[in-house]
C-alpha cells in the first residue's frame, strides 16, 4: 500500500526545498556541496540560523543584566565559537580543552564559566590563571580550587552549583538537577560550603548556579527552580556574603526534533516565565544555551549506498552511521530525515548505516520517497551533541563540517583521514 509522506512544519527557514525538489541551505543546494566534496558523510551548518538563534536570546534578555554563555559541549567547532564570540556571547565549559577553545576563540573570560563534577587539578590551575568563573561542585572540588588558587597566587571567583531537586521530565541521561544527580552540592550541606569559603581568602563567592537538564519543553519547570534558587540566595546573603553578582539558571531548552508542529518554548518564553524572580534576585543572569543555540543550525548529510528489504521491512543503507551521529542509538532519539533531492515512490524504511551493530540506525519506520543509489539523505537538527559525540568505531573517520553563509560555503573542519588515525600510534 502506498501511503502519503507526512506533512512537516519546517521551523528553520535556512533549510528548504527549491522548485526542482532539491534541498537547500540558505542559497546553496546541499547536493551541489556533496558533489564538490570528495568525502561523505558531512555536517552542513547555516550561519544565518546561528545568528538568528543568538539574537533570539539577546532579545529575550533585554532589560536584564545578563550573560549568554554558550555551552561549548554542544558543538565545539572553533569557527562556530568564534562567530558567537563576535556576536557578544560568553561560554560555558566542562573541560580544560573546552576552556582552551574559548581562549583561542578570544572569549571574554569574565563571561566564561567552568562547570564540571570532575575538574582535574591541572584544569583548575589553568582556569584560575585565565580568570574565568568556576563552579564549586563538591567538597573535594572546593579543596582543589583552593589549592589551585594558592599555587597560582590569584583569587578564584566561584559559584556554588546547587541542585534544586526539580524534575525536568526528560530522558534520564540528560536530567541533571535532581537530588540523586552526580552534579552539584546537596541542598542540606550549603551552610558547610559557606563556612568553608569564609576561611579562604583565595575564594570569592560571586554567584550560584543550577542546571536542570536538557531537551526541556515546559518552561514552568524553570520557574520552580528560580524560586528555589531565590531562597538559597537569601540564605547566602544572610550569612554575610555581599559579593554575589550572578545567578546562573543553566540551559536546557528543547528544539523541534519531531517537526510535527509541537509548541516548543522560545528563549522569550523562558525568560518571561522567570523574569519576576530574576528581577527580584538583583543579580546578573547567566543562561547556558547549547542545544537551543546550535541544534537546528545543521544537517547531517550522507549518501545512499543502496535500498534493500528483509521481506517484512525496507532499509535505506547509507554511509552515515552511529559512529558519526550516535543520538538515535544512544538515546533512542528522533531526528527528522529527508532526501536532499527528488525520490521515487513513498515507502516506509529503517535508515541504517554500515557499522557492524544492530544499534546502527539513524531512524526507524520513516515514511519517505524511495531514493536511488547515490542520493543524498539529510538528518535534520544535527548541530548539537552530534559531531561532538562522533567516534572512530569500525575505523570510520570523523566527517567534515561545512559552513554556509548566503550563497557561499567553506570547510570549517576537514574530514579526518586514515593517516590522521594512524599518526597517533608510536613509530
Amino acid at each position: 500500500m502506498v501511503v502519503a509522506a507526512p506533512a512537516v512544519r519546517n521551523p528553520t527557514p535556512p533549510f528548504s526545498t527549491d522548485e526542482d525538489g532539491y534541498m537547500t541551505c540558505e542559497n546553496v543546494r546541499i547536493r551541489d556541496i556533496q558533489n564538490d566534496m570528495d568525502t561523505s558523510p558531512m555536517y552542513i551548518y547555516s550561519k544565518e540560523q546561528l545568528v538568528n538563534n543568538y539574537k533570539a536570546y539577546e532579545e529575550a534578555l533585554k532589560g536584564l543584566p545578563s550573560i549568554i554563555g554558550y555551552a561549548i559541549k554542544a558543538n565545539n567547532n572553533l569557527r562556530i565559537v568564534e562567530i558567537l564570540k563576535d556576536l557578544g556571547s560568553g561560554a560555558v565549559l566542562v573541560s580544560g580543552n573546552e576552556l582552551r577553545v574559548a581562549v583561542k576563540a578570544g572569549m571574554d573570560m569574565t563571561k566564561t564559566v567552568f562547570n564540571g563534577n570532575g575538574k582535574t587539578y591541572q584544569e583548575l590551575l589553568y582556569a584560575v590563571k585565565c580568570g574565568c568563573l568556576i563552579n564549586i561542585d563538591s567538597e573535594f572540588d572546593l579543596e582543589h580550587i583552593v589549592d589551585a588558587a594558592k599555587e597560582v597566587k590569584k583569587t578564584a571567583n566561584v559559584l556554588i552549583r546547587i541542585n534544586p531537586n526539580v524534575d525536568p521530565e526528560v530522558h534520564p541521561y540528560v536530567s541533571t538537577g535532581l537530588a540523586g544527580s552526580k552534579f552539584g552540592i546537596r541542598n542540606s550541606h550549603l551552610k558547610w560550603f559557606l563556612e568553608r569559603i569564609k576561611e579562604e581568602d583565595v575564594l570569592s563567592l560571586v554567584g550560584v548556579h543550577c542546571h536542570l537538564g536538557s531537551t526541556i519543553k515546559k518552561v514552568d519547570i524553570f520557574k520552580d527552580a528560580a524560586e528555589i534558587m531565590l531562597g538559597f540566595i537569601n540564605d547566602i546573603r544572610s550569612e554575610g556574603f555581599d559579593t554575589l553578582k550572578y545567578l546562573n539558571i543553566g540551559g536546557g531548552l528543547g528544539i523541534d526534533y519531531e517537526r510535527i508542529g509541537e509548541h516548543i518554548p522560545r528563549p522569550i518564553d523562558l525568560i518571561n516565565t522567570i523574569r519576576p524572580q530574576l528581577t527580584e534576585a538583583g543579580l546578573t543572569i547567566i543562561v547556558e544555551p547549547g542545544r537551543s543555540m546550535v541544534g537546528n543550525i545543521a544537517v547531517f548529510v550522507s549518501e545512499v549506498i543502496g535500498v534493500k528489504t528483509s521481506g517484512s521491512k525496507n532499509f535505506i543503507v547509507t554511509d552515515g552511521s552511529m559512529a558519526e551521529l550516535i543520538r538515535p542509538s544512544l538515546y533512542d532519539a528522533y531526528q527528522f530525515i529527508c532526501l536532499t533531492q527528488p525520490g521515487g515512490s513513498i515507502e516506509t524504511f529503517d535508515i541504517v548505516g554500515p557499522v557492524c551493530e544492530s544499534a546502527d540506525f539513524l531512524g526507524k519506520n520513516r515514511t519517505m520517497p524511495t531514493p536511488v543509489e547515490g542520493s543524498g539523505l539529510a538528518v535534520m537538527d544535527a548541530g548539537a551533541y552530534c559531531y561532538v559525540m562522533a567516534s572512530n568505531y569500525n575505523m570510520k573517520p570523523r566527517p567534515a563540517e561545512i559552513l554556509v553563509d548566503g550563497d557561499e560555503w567553506r570547510i570549517i573542519r576537514r574530514a579526518e583521514t586514515f593517516d590522521d588515525m594512524m599518526s597517533l600510534y608510536d613509530r
